[in-house]
């Protein structure tokens, strides 16, 4: 759940103002919480079950009430901190791992605001990248719902995504091409070959699929390595692949070294390709 927590009349106008606009499309869960009360033992609880928070208030109140529940950051959810005029927005906690970073850009985007990052690299350009391995002739619905709970599962919206990426055994993947199609990704496949120099940047690794088909996990390699293609930079996985029955997906992200957005990369490559 996505709860915003605001502790004056200025800062709740401001959480309802936001939610009542397009972005709530994209957080179909979010709350308001006004002036919670008891303050510390609502907020402490809220993190602890790994709600995502956005305190429209002071940063030194977010952090002392905080402080007492920290762990680190591959396991605190994001929390992104507001002045009450909407000024500015300042991802406070788990930035990179977590997601704060882009979530944070999504809500500054669409108040208007500036994002106010202090993480030590500049996370201005992402660019995201799913990857998948599937059964074959895999259905299309298996492969959708868990595309969408991967990318929901990250914050993410399907216009965000610059590919869908498999293995080369997978290129004539009937119901892969046609998830592509849908989204308006471009589908890309990879050898083994290729994608092995990934395998250091897996969560992990699978003999009975390197056995298959000769790579020790597709979806987290073939994300990672689009990644790196799109953007010429070293990628991470920021979704370790989750599975369904007939299914595997992960999300990869890399980080534009042209200052580029990903939009414009992704329009830019469909305008050159040949029309069918």
């Amino acid at each position: 759940m996505i709860r915003f927590i605001a502790l004056t009349p200025a800062g709740e106008r401001l959480a309802n103002a936001l939610l009542s606009n397009r972005q709530r499309n994209h957080w179909p869960d979010a709350v308001v919480n006004y002036k919670p009360k008891p303050f510390a033992e609502f907020v402490q609880t809220a993190f602890k079950n790994g709600d995502w928070l956005v305190f429209i208030c002071a940063t030194g109140i977010v952090m002392r009430t905080l402080a007492p529940v920290l762990q680190d950051k591959y396991q605190d959810p994001p929390v992104l901190v507001l002045d009450e005029e909407g000024k500015f927005v300042i991802p406070l906690l788990s930035g990179h791992e977590g997601g704060a970073n882009e979530w944070g850009a999504q809500v500054a985007n669409s108040l208007g605001a500036q994002l106010v990052m202090t993480t030590a690299k500049p996370y201005l350009n992402p660019i995201y990248t799913l990857g998948m391995g599937c059964e074959r002739h895999c259905p299309l619905e298996f492969l959708e719902s868990l595309m969408l709970d991967s990318l929901a599962q990250k914050g993410l919206t399907p216009n965000q995504i610059h590919s869908l990426n498999s293995i080369d055994i997978k290129a004539d993947e009937t119901n892969l091409i046609a998830l592509a199609a849908k989204y308006h990704w471009d589908f890309n496949t990879y050898s083994a070959q290729q994608l092995a120099p990934m395998e250091p940047l897996l969560s992990t690794k699978s003999d009975y699929i390197f056995n298959t088909v000769g790579v020790y996990g597709v979806a987290e390699s073939s994300a990672l390595l689009a990644a790196q293609m799109a953007t010429g930079t070293e990628p991470e996985l920021i979704l370790n692949k989750i599975k369904n029955a007939k299914a595997t997906c992960a999300v990869a992200r890399g980080f534009d070294s042209r200052g580029e957005n990903q939009n414009s990369i992704k329009n830019n490559h469909f305008d050159s390709l040949n029309p069918p």
